[in-house]
């Protein structure tokens, strides 16, 4: 009756342990702000990425550029001695966010240094979706402005299950879950030849091509810097080139991590691309009116 080996009976307790203590972990922090575990290093460096070429652009190279700081829960400011360019907020902000993998909504506005007073401002949703913000098109007089990125206040998360679920009903449930995923991964890596072959670092499409990773696309003679969703949606539409995508499966592919689909956004990054294909003649993206998208790839 016990004469398994011992690697059968180790790994699998091994496997339940380590949800064990993940759960253990979880209900440990139940209840706490998802705002408060967001990763302060991260945007730290996102603003200051931001600063940098909000400074450069505006021909300043040399001054330092200001610690940023942590004024509030969620809240967070970089000071500028000088005014910027409104017009690049967006876009560069938005690039620096898709860097540090940084998806949730913030209200972002533009600061007088001596009074605090409100210049200007937009919500990220506000770029995402319609790719324009308000208040664009204003020169700011000259001053001091404090760039303020508030983060949107989250639920408290709740605990997976629920107080007073008994251990061993828990483990036996964990079992299942891992026997089930390990069944089911075996199933994937066989049905899935990349991954058996190895990750390729580049997908050729037409006469460019695109590094998913690293966020780049090489065009003709062009060189591309891609934002975190512009790389994923040109990665979907390159690997099914001449293939009619529909609306609603290319959301769920490229958009269904921020929990909110907005029809809008497949369209202004769709508009995007376009503008960043146009030295490749090979390829193209077609619309098929109230249908989606189709990249249409030639010799």
């Amino acid at each position: 009756m016990f004469n398994l080996p011992f690697k059968k009976i180790a790994v699998p307790a091994a496997v339940l342990l380590s949800f064990a203590l993940v759960w253990s972990f979880w209900r440990a922090n139940a209840g706490t702000p998802a705002v408060e575990l967001r990763s302060s290093e991260k945007i730290n460096l996102a603003l200051r990425r931001t600063a940098h070429h909000l400074l450069a652009e505006a021909g300043d190279s040399t001054v330092r550029i200001p610690p940023v700081q942590q004024t509030g829960p969620g809240t967070w400011l970089v000071r500028f001695e000088r005014p910027f360019d409104y017009d690049r907020l967006p876009v560069l902000l938005q690039a620096s966010f898709d860097l540090h993998n940084i998806q949730e909504t913030c209200d972002v506005a533009v600061l007088r240094c001596a009074d605090s007073e409100l210049q200007l401002g937009y919500n990220s949703q506000d770029y995402v979706q319609n790719n324009a913000v308000p208040c664009g098109g204003r020169d700011a007089e000259d001053g001091c402005y404090n760039l303020q990125v508030t983060f949107a206040a989250q639920p408290p998360q709740r605990p997976l299950f629920p107080p007073g679920m008994p251990g061993l009903l828990l483990l036996g449930g964990l079992l299942v879950a891992v026997v089930w995923a390990r069944k089911r991964r075996r199933t994937v890596l066989r049905s899935d030849p990349e991954t058996t072959a190895g990750e390729i670092p580049w997908q050729v499409f037409g006469h460019s091509r695109l590094d998913v990773a690293n966020q780049l696309l090489l065009c003709g003679a062009a060189r591309h810097e891609l934002t975190y969703r512009e790389a994923k949606l040109l990665h979907l539409f390159a690997g099914n080139p001449n293939q009619l995508l529909e609306r609603g499966h290319i959301l769920q592919q490229v958009w269904a991590d921020e929990g909110v689909l907005v029809g809008r956004s497949v369209d202004v990054f769709v508009s995007r691309l376009r503008k960043l294909l146009r030295g490749d003649p090979s390829v193209r993206i077609v619309a098929v009116h109230g249908v989606g998208y189709r990249l249409e790839v030639g010799g």
